[in-house]
């Protein structure tokens, strides 16, 4: 285990490629490299974005996450330009 902070620690990525093999390679088959590429791609991009929820993240969507820290910012603009 390495300390805090450490650049060399790699464990949020270790957890996403958990993450990945469990949730989509190792419940299908692909045909070729052009079918894992595309079904991957669109399991990133459509579940793993949009609807899955991350404790990280308070139990959110990414998608969803960064929508309300859009929307936060616009209020702080808004209440600075006031």
């Amino acid at each position: 285990m390495s300390r805090a902070g450490n650049p060399y620690d790699n464990a949020l990525a270790e957890s996403f490629m958990r993450t990945l093999k469990c949730e989509e390679v190792y419940l299908n088959s692909y045909r070729n490299e052009d079918d894992a590429r595309r079904r991957i791609g669109s399991f990133l991009e459509d579940y793993y974005n949009r609807r899955r929820l991350h404790s990280s993240l308070g139990y959110q969507t990414p998608a969803g996450f960064e929508s309300g820290a859009a929307n936060k910012q616009q209020q702080i603009n808004r209440k600075d330009t006031e």
